[in-house]
């Protein structure tokens, strides 16, 4: 029979190995939403006025009239998993360059819009290069945290909630054969991982990314009224009834009633 001290050496050892392994997970920096502040650096592209931020590899169009403003970024490879995180916000403040960093700048929130991509021919000097992290900023948002000359800055960033104004987006385009679905304006979590589509005549159908947030069907599905089902990134899903009306139409772009918060 194993003494008192016999058994309390076994749940040390346990409890030992059991912090190694929580210890030895791997952190995906930036999927989660949670208060941690994560290491990272920041530089800008464009000019003040924003044209060079609109479009970009996550599908959007006008950033201005689709909401997001030029509160937005670039994000680097390990940010951005392959368009995954297009609409994800983070809060971001600059740290520990008493010489660039704005006293009392306090933070930014920005929504990922585009992505940074890497330069393999160019290892060292460039910020988009993975594994590292990094947020290339629209020039307005930058100089909120720093003049321009300072180029680039460390910062600190965290993964926060989305905050939108009316409910989510849809914008249809393709052909009768084939549609390609754009979610945007979404709350929450922001960044979408799944859709499924429903016709008045069909049951659920499962879309697959095409790039960015844009969702394609290789179904025909004119002269139905639309439903949409979207996941986000923290696994919450939502059911949107009728969006768009039996008469719409490719290039047309519909608001559900509700949204993400």
């Amino acid at each position: 029979m194993a003494t008192m001290s016999q058994n309390l050496f076994k749940c040390l050892i346990f409890m030992a190995l059991f912090v190694t392994t929580i210890s030895s997970r791997p952190v995906t920096i930036g999927e989660e939403m949670d208060s941690i502040w994560y290491d990272a650096h920041a530089t800008f592209y464009g000019d003040m006025s924003g044209r060079d931020t609109m479009q970009g590899a996550c599908g959007y169009g006008d950033l201005i009239q689709q909401g997001y403003g030029l509160e937005t970024a670039a994000l680097s490879t390990a940010l951005f998993k392959n368009g995954s995180t297009c609409g994800a916000c983070f809060e971001i403040m600059c740290v520990n360059d008493p010489k660039w960093c704005i006293r009392n700048a306090g933070t930014i929130k920005i929504t990922g819009t585009n992505f940074c991509p890497p330069n393999y021919t160019k290892p060292s000097g460039n910020w988009c290069n993975p594994p590292l992290v990094h947020f290339d900023l629209a020039m307005p948002m930058f100089v909120k945290l720093a003049p321009m000359r300072a180029g680039i800055i460390p910062v600190k960033f965290r993964r926060i909630h989305c905050n939108k104004r009316g409910g989510v987006k849809f914008e249809i385009k393709g052909n009768p054969y084939w549609s390609l679905v754009l979610v945007y304006n979404v709350g929450g979590a922001g960044n979408v991982v799944n859709v499924k589509i429903k016709g008045s005549r069909t049951g659920w159908i499962q879309m697959t990314r095409n790039w960015g947030q844009k969702w394609q069907i290789g179904s025909v599905l004119r002269g139905q009224s639309l439903s949409f089902q979207v996941t986000t990134g923290d696994g919450k899903t939502l059911q949107f009834e009728n969006v768009a009306p039996a008469n719409w139409q490719f290039g047309q772009n519909f608001e559900a009633k509700t949204n993400f918060f």
